[in-house]
């Protein structure tokens, strides 16, 4: 298409001289190029060490940073109660029994009793429903102060020299003269060792004493040992009964006898009290102190 005469040539917008900005020209010589310079340098380019070798610690010790906190308490009190156990069998390991310290009973009743000896067979007469007790030949230990039983609910006299207070299980207190061996001496109170419908009468004690009297023929005295009553009455203070007998028996190669008592009391708890007493021959002179007891017993 032909331009019309008369008229100027074409400008492109940015030729125009109605455009707002300044033209540049830029120079395309290469000394126009910018140059950036390169940062310092320090030298060479060298990889960084390689980390230290640990030890057995070390590795340990990054081992359990890795197990979680429970399991590492769970494993510190398996090791601790293992370490326990073990310093206890080591610490008693040595323990012997002394030869001379008697077999001792069980106040729990056996679920099914059998017979082991010709004791547990023999079968007593019923005491006398009334026998004053008699005074007792010997000397009279001291009375020092009573005796408390908290876990029976009765008191008792205490008894001075010789007579020391032991521990002796299954009784709750004991009160012991000479040496921890057959035939025993002992003043002691536990309850009653022998399963038995709650007393309602004076003579339910009465008979309870003598079941109490018979259970110390198997913990108390030597086998095949035969009773003979010397006192029952009711106890001075107090619901209960008393029951005092001779025990003949052979022991050492000859024939001997020992002095006791037995007291079954109504203290309030779920099982009667129980007090027993037993002095052999060897110590009759404190056969007396028997007569202490009886006075003193009654109900806490």
């Amino acid at each position: 298409m032909a331009h019309n005469q008369g008229q100027e040539p074409y400008q492109p917008s940015y030729d125009a001289p109605t455009t707002p900005f300044q033209r540049v020209e830029v120079s395309s010589s290469a000394d126009q190029t910018m140059r950036v310079p390169m940062p310092p340098t320090a030298g060479p380019f060298r990889p960084p060490p390689a980390p230290p070798r640990r030890g057995l610690v070390g590795r340990l010790t990054a081992s359990v940073g890795d197990v979680p906190i429970k399991l590492v308490y769970l494993i510190a009190a398996v090791v601790v109660t293992v370490l326990a156990v073990v310093l206890i069998f080591a610490v008693f390991s040595g323990d012997q029994p002394d030869a001379a310290e008697p077999q001792r009973a069980d106040l729990s009743a056996p679920a099914a009793p059998a017979p082991s000896s010709a004791a547990d067979e023999v079968v007593l007469t019923p005491a006398p429903e009334s026998l004053a007790f008699p005074a007792m030949p010997g000397k009279a230990s001291k009375v020092v102060g009573k005796i408390v039983d908290r876990r029976t609910g009765i008191t008792y006299p205490r008894l001075g020299k010789p007579w020391t207070a032991k521990s002796f299980p299954p009784f709750a207190i004991a009160q012991r003269a000479g040496k921890v061996a057959l035939p025993h001496t002992m003043v002691a109170s536990a309850p009653l060792p022998v399963a038995a419908d709650k007393p309602s009468s004076l003579a339910d004690y009465r008979d309870l004493a003598v079941r109490a009297a018979r259970w110390s023929l198997r913990s108390q005295h030597p086998e095949g040992a035969t009773v003979t009553w010397t006192g029952s009455q009711k106890l001075a203070v107090g619901k209960g009964w008393i029951v005092g007998f001779k025990v003949d028996y052979t022991f050492g190669g000859r024939r001997q006898s020992s002095q006791a008592l037995a007291a079954v009391v109504d203290a309030g708890k779920s099982k009667p009290a129980m007090l027993l007493a037993t002095i052999p021959e060897s110590g009759k002179g404190h056969w007396r102190d028997l007569n202490s007891l009886v006075k003193g017993l009654r109900s806490s």
